[in-house]
C-alpha cells in the first residue's frame, strides 16, 4: 500500500499526516510506503512549518526531516490511495486525475467521519495544531484498521 497525504502548502496538515502514518506502520509492522505533497508551489523544499515539527515531536514524532514538495500528475500512477485534507485540495487532484485514477482520491476524514466530507482546518494563520494532529492521528488509525483488513482478505 502506497500512501499520499496532501494539503496545499505541504508544511502544516500533510506533513504531520505524513509522520503520524509513518509511526503508526511501525507500531503495526506495516510495510506500507507513505509520503506528503502539497497542491501549491509556495514552500517546494522547504521544511515543515515550526508549529507542525513542534507538535509532532510532543507525540514523539519526528517529521524535520521532511521537504515540502508539489503534487504531480505522476502520483496518481505512483499511490494506490490518495488522501486530500480539504475540499478544495481535493478538488485540485480530481482535475488531474482522469476517471480510471479516481476511485484512489478521498478526504483523509472520510475515514473518521464517512459520508460527511469533513475537512481537516488548515491550522497555518489560526493554530489549532493540537486539534489538527488528534483529528489526523484518529483518522491514520481508521485508515490503518481499514486497509490492513483489505490487503489480509
Amino acid at each position: 500500500m502506497k500512501i499520499l497525504m496532501v494539503c496545499l502548502g505541504n508544511i502544516c496538515r500533510s506533513p504531520l499526516a505524513q509522520g503520524i502514518m509513518e509511526s503508526k506502520l511501525h507500531k503495526y509492522g506495516l510495510d506500507w510506503e507513505v509520503d506528503s505533497s502539497g497542491t501549491s508551489a509556495w514552500h517546494i523544499g522547504e521544511r515543515p512549518d515550526s508549529r507542525s515539527v513542534d507538535i509532532a515531536e510532543k507525540n514523539n514524532i519526528r517529521i524535520s526531516n521532511q521537504r515540502a514538495r508539489q503534487f504531480k500528475s505522476e502520483d496518481l500512477d505512483r499511490f494506490d490511495l490518495i488522501l486530500a485534507m480539504d475540499t478544495e485540495n481535493y478538488n485540485q487532484i480530481r482535475k488531474v486525475a482522469g476517471p480510471e485514477h479516481a476511485h484512489k482520491i478521498k478526504m483523509i476524514l472520510q475515514y473518521l467521519y464517512p459520508g460527511e466530507n469533513r475537512i481537516v482546518p488548515d491550522p497555518y494563520y489560526d493554530g489549532g495544531f493540537q486539534h489538527v494532529f488528534d483529528l489526523l492521528d484518529n483518522a491514520c488509525e481508521e485508515i490503518v484498521k481499514h486497509h490492513s483488513k483489505q490487503t489480509e482478505n
